[in-house]
């Protein structure tokens, strides 16, 4: 087994990234008092959408939509125009054949009152790589006369189940579905672990929610009739964030069909997006684009430990602020956990602004481990996942 885990220290300012559906920014109890929350959901989010646009990962993108059968359609159509007519009965007898997910039209009145058929969809959301997408209409392209030659639905139903179609639904996950995994609940074998953990971010210390109070004003008002064109009011709240997610090497190997390259190729890019992605709710208003101040890159061979318990005890408010006392906080609960337990990272690595470097040179009496840069941190993990790799696929 090997993990690789990913501790962020980073501080948020006025901001309501994650709201719940009050409109209030959600929060969390922990240690007895109210914490600053962002939701797993929120993060993972932004950050598959940090992975996708990654340059460095062309052709690792995913797509979670219920419009499959007309995303197949679609290509379909474009590739054999002669299909066009019965291409979205070929879509959802596709989408059927790779996920036994039903497949419908659903109806809306029309203009006249009278009910008019919509293109179709399925019954939920499916998880899966554009590539995949493609390959389907690719076979599908090489069937088009057995495809143009089937008379009734039931017909197409039958001739897609030999395709191989839920094999390529399987199969080269791209490193989105690799890492986020995918659940589909009629079909579990064709479902996919995912091989990464995220966890809710929570303030480090006691958050307090405030009120934005404001106005806007008519341009268009006469002088003479004073008074604002609207009011309204926004909550919000700032706080220094700790942020824990963590990779499991075997299960992203797995689901990158044991393929060494393309499993350290996702892992790195998921690292990267991890640290700089940031959730964009109400970012119009509030501009929250900071980055992390502390990483901290640990590859363990035993379990993921997230090192929350650092701030069980909320980090008290000073005049310098909340991140150095956080800082400190989390590098004594690494190092004495390390002791406690007796299970040092087989690999580790920090990153932190010079700011919080008080140690002394060579480090000793400091709780502060050896700083390195970003960069040299991605070239040291990349070389430390590359040699867990084989321990990690053979237990």
């Amino acid at each position: 087994m090997a993990f690789l885990d990913i501790h962020i220290l980073q501080n948020v300012p006025p901001s309501n990234i994650n709201r719940d559906q009050d409109g209030s920014p959600k929060t969390a109890r922990f240690g007895g008092v109210k914490r600053a929350r962002v939701s797993s959901q929120a993060w993972k989010r932004a950050t598959r959408t940090a992975f996708e646009a990654d340059g460095a990962l062309a052709g690792e993108d995913a797509v979670r939509t219920r419009h499959l059968p007309q995303m197949i359609a679609d290509q379909l159509a474009e590739r054999v125009p002669d299909l066009e007519g019965k291409a979205d009965a070929i879509g959802m007898a596709a989408a059927t054949a790779m996920f036994k997910v039903a497949a419908k039209k659903p109806k809306k009145k029309g203009e006249d009152g009278k009910p008019v058929e919509e293109r179709p969809v399925t019954e939920y959301l499916l998880f899966l790589g554009r590539t995949q997408i493609n390959k389907v209409v690719d076979t599908l392209a090489a069937h088009s006369q057995s495809l143009a030659d089937a008379e009734t639905d039931k017909d197409l139903v039958d001739l897609l189940a030999g395709l191989g179609l839920k094999e390529l639904g399987v199969t080269a996950h791209p490193g989105s579905v690799a890492l986020f995994g995918r659940m589909v609940a009629n079909s579990p074998d064709t479902g996919v672990d995912a091989g990464c953990q995220v966890a809710h971010a929570i303030s480090t210390h006691e958050a307090i929610t405030e009120f934005d109070y404001f106005t806007a004003v008519d341009d268009e008002q006469k002088d003479e009739n004073k008074g604002a064109g609207m009011i309204g009011s926004l909550e919000f709240n700032s706080a220094t964030l700790y942020r824990y997610a963590t990779i499991d090497l075997r299960t992203l190997h797995s689901n990158h069909d044991h393929h060494d390259e393309s499993t350290l190729k996702s892992a790195i890019g998921f690292i990267r997006a991890f640290a700089a992605s940031m959730p964009t709710g109400k970012a119009n208003t509030f501009a929250h684009h900071t980055r992390p101040e502390v990483i901290v890159l640990s590859l363990r061979k035993d379990r993921p430990v997230s090192h929350i318990d650092a701030f069980e005890r909320p980090v008290p408010r000073t005049s310098d602020g909340y991140l150095a006392a956080s800082a400190t906080a989390l590098f004594t609960h690494i190092t004495d956990a390390d002791e406690q337990w007796g299970d040092t990272p087989a690999w580790t690595a920090a990153i932190y602004p010079s700011v919080l470097a008080h140690q002394p040179t060579d480090g000793s009496d400091s709780k502060l481990p050896q700083r390195v840069t970003w960069k040299t941190a991605l070239g040291q993990a990349e070389e430390a996942l590359a040699k867990a790799l084989p321990e990690a696929q053979a237990k």
